[in-house]
């Protein structure tokens, strides 16, 4: 399972023109699933996220969490993150989980963002989406489950 986090204020989702998910702060995660992907990743990604510490504390060095911070998080999925550029211009998604399976692993770390007290807006799973965001720092990070 892979995250890009990106840290921000003012961030939405919209399909078809109308927004469906928006943060005033905290987080943007687009969310990977790949074939091998089980809860126990979305678990590690989860607590993981959760507990890093990348804003900025009262002497302007990164040292609180999205907790500490009472930030939300804005879910997306995200199948182009497992997208393979390496033979040709145009990117192959075959490390990329079935929907079936992706859509399970999406809820399912959604649901456990929510259990630590985060709240959490989404997307549409599967749908052509609009985010838009501002990136504070601007700060992102990519994690993966495997690394």
């Amino acid at each position: 399972m892979r995250a890009v986090i990106q840290r921000a204020k003012d961030a939405s989702v919209s399909v078809k023109g109308e927004v469906i998910g928006a943060i005033d702060n905290g987080f943007v995660v687009l969310l990977g699933v790949t074939h091998d992907d089980t809860k126990e990743d979305a678990a590690y990604l989860a607590k993981k996220i959760v507990h890093l510490r990348i804003f900025e504390d009262e002497n302007g060095k990164m040292n609180l969490s999205l907790k500490d911070v009472g930030g939300d998080m804005l879910s997306i999925s995200q199948f182009t993150l497992y997208g393979d550029t390496r033979k040709g211009r145009r990117p192959n998604f075959m490390q990329a989980a079935r929907p079936e399976q992706a859509f399970e692993l999406y809820e399912h770390f959604n649901a456990l963002i929510r259990s630590e007290g985060i709240q959490v807006e989404t997307g549409e799973f599967g749908a052509m989406m609009d985010v838009k965001l501002l990136n504070v720092g601007p700060v992102t990070l990519i994690l993966d489950s495997k690394e």
